[in-house]
């Protein structure tokens, strides 16, 4: 309800509109993909703090919705769940802060190994890559596995 709040008043102007008064992230953009159901304010920031409250946007990579390469990270078993159900041509929809939304469609997928940064690199299309821990049932969190997901605007 908070990060909502926040968001609205985004919308409205605002610019690093904190959910609460000792927050250090803020709602950069709204993630949903329609044929799932999920609907996920994007925090800014993908550290432990941030993506306690929903997917984080790593910084240094485009904002979502912008040209570049906007990546968004994750846990695998709360925020970012969603991307093991997701396929190939599903639309991923970014409300950005200006209102406008842009849409995306799920490309390929992988699995990679966390040291590897390729998808991190910001040449090539303007793409949305959301990254989360692998296995999605495992144990343990962390691990050396991320599963990687790109989608491209359509």
């Amino acid at each position: 309800m908070l990060i909502a709040q926040a968001w609205s008043r985004t919308l409205r102007g605002e610019s690093a509109t904190r959910a609460w008064p000792w927050a250090d992230t803020w709602p950069v953009a709204r993630l949903t993909v329609p044929r799932l159901g999920v609907e996920y304010y994007v925090l800014e920031g993908a550290d432990g703090s941030a993506m306690a409250f929903g997917p984080g946007h790593v910084r240094g990579t485009a904002l979502p919705g912008s040209s570049g390469n906007s990546v968004i990270g994750g846990h695998r078993d709360t925020h970012l769940a969603f991307l093991r159900e997701v396929k190939p041509g599903d639309a991923i929809v970014i409300e950005r802060a200006d209102g406008a939304r842009l849409t995306y469609r799920a490309g390929r997928a992988e699995v990679m190994d966390r040291r590897e940064i390729w998808a991190m690199e910001q040449a090539g299309p303007t793409r949305l890559t959301l990254v989360t821990c692998y296995p999605f049932d495992a144990l343990r969190a962390g691990g050396p596995l991320r599963y990687v997901l790109l989608a491209f605007l359509s």
